[in-house]
């Protein structure tokens, strides 16, 4: 969606969002990340508070409405969301500053490691008694087997570099898609963005099967869903065939899948 500057939000909601926080003392807008209509990271005279909100007759105001309702259920390590609100025809979100570059998922990265310690983290996160999203429903237009993604687990499901920052820790943030499934999806997820970034196919599965619901997967359920997810980035990438990140994760995914029925 089209992003907007603080200063462009209507005052209404900027009124609101300031009688929570206080003045701002300074205020920098995000350049990361597409999904939100305003993210903005500001000082005030309590504390940093990182910004994020949508309008309310948007289609995908229901992300963040889900992104609320399972924060008090995540690991220690994701964001904290600080406060809720709805005004000037917005939904705003107010989360706890993590100070930190989005994650290098390159090879030999130093980062890679504390990807796999935060996925450690929420594999023993319990999945909380909530409306969640279904990893099998939203891959029943993608998969001839959707009932093999079936689960009890919590799932964050897009790892994509930017959603994930890190300081002496990795930190999943932007919960928009929280997912009951099976624990092997966050690690098969990863898998696909660590091929995105250059590793071979191989080399990818190596540090997803540090995760033991993946290493201890059933093959062929990972074949099915290597299939699944190569079906869903070909339709987002002949949706906006214009942007190269799109091209790309398509590509990774048939890499993946070519790689799971005994490619390179």
């Amino acid at each position: 969606m089209t992003r907007l500057t603080w200063q462009q939000l209507p005052p209404a909601a900027r009124a609101a969002v300031q009688k929570r926080t206080g003045d701002f003392l300074t205020a920098a807008d995000a350049t990361t990340g597409a999904n939100s209509g305003i993210a903005v990271k500001v000082l005030t005279a309590t504390g940093e508070v990182f910004i994020k909100g949508i309008p309310v007759d948007h289609g995908q105001v229901k992300t963040q409405l889900r992104e609320a309702a399972v924060n008090p259920y995540l690991p220690k390590s994701s964001p904290r969301l600080l406060w809720h609100l709805q005004a000037g025809g917005w939904d705003l979100l107010g989360f706890e500053v993590i100070n930190g570059p989005v994650a290098d998922f390159s090879p030999d990265s130093p980062d890679l490691p504390l990807v796999v310690d935060a996925l450690t983290e929420l594999a023993d996160t319990p999945c909380p008694d909530i409306e969640l999203l279904s990893l099998a429903k939203r891959f029943t237009a993608y998969s001839d087997t959707p009932h093999l993604f079936t689960g009890d687990r919590l799932l964050h499901t897009d790892m994509a570099p930017h959603n994930v920052l890190v300081d002496q820790a990795a930190h999943l943030i932007d919960w928009a898609w929280p997912t009951r499934g099976p624990g092997w999806a966050d690690p098969a997820v990863w898998c696909v963005r660590l091929i995105a970034a250059g590793h071979a196919p191989a080399q990818a599965e190596q540090w997803a099967r540090r995760l033991p619901a993946f290493a201890t997967a059933d093959p062929g359920v990972l074949d099915a869903f290597a299939e699944a997810n190569t079906r869903y980035w070909h339709e987002v990438h002949h949706g906006d065939p214009t942007r190269s990140w799109t091209r790309q994760m398509a590509a990774a995914a048939s890499a993946w899948r070519d790689h799971r029925h005994g490619g390179t």
